[in-house]
């Protein structure tokens, strides 16, 4: 099964209500690094059917270990990211791949921490500059990186395993060298925002040579923040 039908086939058995805003913002035909608020397994194939596209989302090392998930990110094109203690060059050189052959790159920026911790529907932690590096250092002449909200109306949570037993595929994660279980978060209605793109063509790339690769990457990051914090308001109340 194609990962896009893949994505609609889960959404259909999880019964889940799904409303999308903004599709009219999306570029079209151009390779696309999306970035997004993170609670739920869920998150990519929602983002995906939204999208109308296969994304590559980036996963956890972890979610390529397990037997049973590692299945399913494979089905869903997952990009499983590289051990913590391994630094992320083959992740970046699979992300770059796909952007070169035209494909759409998906970057939860907030890391893992929002899908250990049990979070409120609105709460966004600070991102991660790993999209921004990615999307100005991609072998491409032009792309959009697309920010996006979840932001879920109603919801479950279910406590799934012991944090500690997930060491077992990631000794290396401190996440999972902490007591407590690992929840599960599952949307019955969710809003989905598509925020503004941010093209990244060669005048942007000469600016991120003439002020230097972090203070633009950083931008970016802070502009994305703002921007799904802005639309995730928008989306819960």
């Amino acid at each position: 099964m194609p990962p896009l039908a893949m994505a609609h086939w889960l959404l259909a058995l999880s019964q889940v209500r799904v409303s999308v805003h903004g599709h009219d913002r999306l570029p079209p035909h151009q390779p696309l690094v999306v970035v997004s608020n993170h609670r739920s397994i869920m998150d990519a194939p929602l983002l995906m059917s939204a999208l109308g596209r296969p994304v590559r989302f980036a996963c956890h090392h972890y979610m390529g270990q397990v037997p049973g998930l590692s299945n399913l990110v494979n089905a869903l094109g997952c990009l499983p990211l590289d051990a913590p203690d391994k630094g992320q060059t083959a992740f970046f050189r699979r992300a770059m791949q796909a952007l070169r052959a035209g494909e759409a790159v998906g970057i939860f920026p907030e890391g893992a921490a929002p899908m250990v911790h049990r979070t409120t529907p609105d709460n966004l932690n600070t991102f991660h500059r790993g999209f921004a590096h990615l999307a100005l250092r991609a072998p491409v002449e032009e792309l959009a990186i697309v920010p996006m909200a979840i932001a879920a109306h109603q919801e479950i949570t279910n406590s799934v395993v012991p944090l500690r037993w997930l060491s077992l595929f990631d000794a290396a994660e401190p996440l999972f060298q902490r007591p407590g279980w690992h929840p599960a978060v599952f949307y019955r209605e969710v809003n989905l925002l598509i925020g503004r793109p941010v093209r990244v063509d060669h005048r942007l790339r000469s600016r991120d040579r003439a002020k230097g690769p972090m203070e633009l990457a950083t931008e970016l990051t802070d502009c994305c923040h703002d921007e799904i914090a802005t639309l995730l308001k928008q989306g819960c109340y």
